[in-house]
């Protein structure tokens, strides 16, 4: 059971990376409550929805996933606008960065702290870095001067050890092992990236580097190759120079309003406020960057940019199978259908509606209106029509095999239906049906 679950983990994975956004979110998280009316939900459309043939093709699986994900994608994004109360909608405060070569910050925080969110001046001295192994330069087209056979090596991460097996034939070059072993690495997904060069004097080397930067718990390295006890042959370590490391990991030292710090990211978070990203070093001119909130009128500008742009990106999506999945114009349709319900009251707060449906920002009507008087009034068909997309989003996410091309077999008879256990996802299903 568990080779199987790992078997679909691997499917969904593989679709999901190649057709459609993957983004970790804190909205990604729910509670025993969520999940719970999400599951009610989804036994509840599976009681009363009619029976039908899925298109199990490989283009109608792509077309799911993208959908679903995408749609998930758009319901983070207007989560992440002030949350998914309509009150709420759009009220996101916005954080700046006076010097973005120097640091790039989010506001974090919680509404209640808006007015009291203070500002820091950070100055940067050295930015955190990964570990960096570089392999011993060998002639590219000469054979491996080890003998045929199969051979291994650990790579010991913290407290984690991942024993990796090869094997080399006869007519294997340098070259050709060593990207062997770079493909090997990188795609165990372990934390390490590795790639094969070559030089212009004929030589190849591999480069071998940590995803992760710093150093934790007094460690002077992020990983260690070896294979002093290994299963298989060893050899290869020191043949191909695995071991060496050429860049050690280093923490990151930087300045908040003079105070000194340091951390093992270039990715910290001030007091639970702001999310900063160290992006370059002040140098010897001490430049510095100032964090703060930026006002409301340019927070509601940038939050109703955003919301327009993650709108737009998930029609882009469904447009993309126009072609392939006959009823993707249909969820376009509903979707676009939303933005004309409200078309004259967004054009009145500086969104236009073209004729394909998309968003367009008029910023000098935006701000105009966010300044005016009555700002609070004239955005409230804004709050609507998001929270409207909002509920639109997460329909499709719950059932994307809505839109997937179906033969209809029959209707239930309405009201006189159970709850089946054994059908509660035909979504998840047409991935799984290939392992049965």
């Amino acid at each position: 059971m568990s080779n199987t679950i790992g078997n679909l983990s691997n499917v969904y994975n593989f679709y999901m990376t190649t057709y459609a956004p993957k983004s970790s979110s804190p909205y990604d998280s729910h509670k025993k409550s969520e999940l719970r009316r999400v599951y009610n939900s989804i036994v509840k459309m599976n009681k009363e929805s009619p029976l039908f043939i899925l298109d199990t093709s490989r283009s109608s699986q792509q077309f799911a996933i993208s959908v679903k994900e995408n749609a998930r994608e758009l319901r983070n994004t207007i989560a992440s606008l002030g949350g998914l109360d309509e009150e709420e909608l759009l009220n996101k405060k916005v954080a700046f960065s006076s010097n973005e070569e120097i640091a790039t910050a989010s506001y974090i925080g919680s509404a209640g702290q808006n007015a009291d969110a203070p500002s820091y001046d950070i100055e940067v001295d050295r930015l955190a870095t990964p570990q960096v192994n570089m392999g011993k330069f060998l002639p590219a087209d000469e054979p491996v001067a080890l003998a045929p056979d199969t051979y291994s090596f650990d790579v010991r991460i913290e407290d984690l050890n991942y024993e990796f097996q090869f094997g080399i034939r006869p007519t294997d070059t340098n070259r050709t092992v060593q990207a062997r072993l770079a493909r090997l690495i990188t795609n165990s997904n372990i934390g390490i990236t590795a790639s094969a060069f070559t030089d212009e004097d004929g030589s190849s080397y591999l480069r071998m580097e940590s995803n992760t930067t710093g150093v934790k718990n007094g460690n002077s390295r992020i990983f260690h190759i070896s294979d002093n006890r290994t299963s298989k042959t060893s050899g290869a370590v020191e043949y191909f120079g695995l071991d060496y490391i050429s860049t050690p990991p280093s923490n990151a030292s930087f300045l908040v309003n003079g105070e000194p710090r340091s951390s093992a990211s270039n990715r910290i978070a001030l007091d639970r406020i702001y999310e900063v990203q160290l992006t370059g070093v002040s140098g010897e001119d001490g430049a510095y960057a100032s964090i703060g909130l930026k006002t409301d009128v340019d927070s509601l500008a940038e939050n109703v940019n955003t919301l327009v742009n993650g709108y737009n990106t998930f029609l882009n999506a469904v447009s993309e199978y126009k072609d392939e999945q006959p009823k993707s114009s249909r969820l376009f349709n509903e979707m676009s259908g939303v933005a004309r319900v409200y078309a004259n009251d967004l054009t009145n707060v500086g969104l236009n509606l073209n004729l394909d449906g998309r968003l367009e920002v008029d910023d000098d009507t935006l701000r105009e209106t966010a300044m005016s008087e009555d700002a609070k009034e004239a955005f409230q068909p804004m709050k609507s029509f998001t929270n409207s997309v909002l509920r639109k989003s997460n329909q499709v996410a719950l059932d994307p095999m809505n839109y997937v091309n179906n033969t209809i077999v029959a209707y239930k008879n309405p009201g006189k239906n159970f709850a089946s256990p054994y059908i509660t996802s035909a979504y998840s299903g047409m991935m799984f049906n290939g392992y049965c």
